[in-house]
């Protein structure tokens, strides 16, 4: 067996740590807590421990026993102090307090640059990929006037309508944060390499997932999660009925946050 991480280590680490394991998440290791009580007592925890927690079955706890085969903690720690980003977990005050109120709020949140408690007032801007100059135009219009007034403009950073709401905040000099469906060291779409260096000169760059994680079909639902999750409303500017702008409207209805669209012309 390899060597056992020491009974020291930080509440944090353990949930990077859990973070990084499969089939592992926000519901699972709330229940793990509320059965151990803290992070690392869930990582120390052996196989019979873990499978009398409720939602824990074997292929779980075989992961949870397993961790330090299974992922590579170190090597994820050195990358976060490497990308010059840090990890926020609920026990950290910067943790978006509306997210934290959601029925599944993320494990760990990567940040790059800053999350702040005027970020309270934040609105999602949120449509599709495939847009209409009208679209692009008053997606930008709408996160100017937003974020000139001092609310946060959160949007996933992809392109189109997303990409004209981080614009339009910036625009107006206000904050604005892009929560990605992928690692934090990747840049997807890579045309908006320098928009989401300027989004965490200002605001903030986050996402759940660990470092090196590419989007898939599940990813970008997760993410949506979070647009919704850390938001007062959420505004859908354009979408077509197959768009992920939509699932994002759904997750904010069911979490009683307000949702608006933005009529055609």
């Amino acid at each position: 067996r390899p060597i056992r991480y020491p009974k020291c280590m930080t509440s944090k680490e353990a949930f990077i740590a859990l973070n990084l394991i499969e089939h592992v998440g926000p519901v699972r290791v709330r229940q793990l807590l509320d059965h151990f009580g803290d992070a690392p007592s869930i990582l120390h925890a052996n196989k019979q421990q873990l499978q009398q927690v409720r939602g824990i079955g074997e292929d779980t706890a075989n992961s949870i026993c397993g961790w330090e085969h299974g992922t590579d903690l170190s090597g994820e720690l050195k990358r976060i102090a490497d990308y010059g980003c840090y990890v926020l977990t609920q026990e950290d005050a910067e943790y978006p307090e509306l997210l934290r109120q959601i029925y599944d709020p993320p494990i760990v949140l990567y940040v790059k640059g800053t999350l702040s408690a005027q970020d309270k007032n934040s609105v999602a801007l949120v449509g599709s990929r495939q847009t209409t100059s009208y679209g692009v135009e008053t997606a930008r219009k709408l996160a100017y006037q937003l974020a000139y007034v001092g609310v946060t403009v959160v949007s996933g950073g992809a392109r189109g309508i997303d990409t004209a709401a981080h614009q339009g905040a910036l625009a107006a000099k206000g904050r604005t944060v892009a929560v990605l469906g992928t690692g934090i060291n990747f840049v997807f779409p890579p045309e908006n390499a320098e928009l989401f260096e300027r989004i965490s000169a200002s605001g903030a760059v986050v996402t759940q997932f660990p470092f090196n994680r590419p989007a898939d079909k599940q990813t970008f639902p997760i993410r949506n999660r979070i647009v919704a999750g850390m938001t007062l409303g959420t505004v859908v500017v354009e979408a077509n009925l197959s768009s992920g702008a939509l699932i994002t409207a759904n997750f904010a209805t069911d979490y009683g946050r307000q949702v608006f669209a933005v009529p055609g012309r």
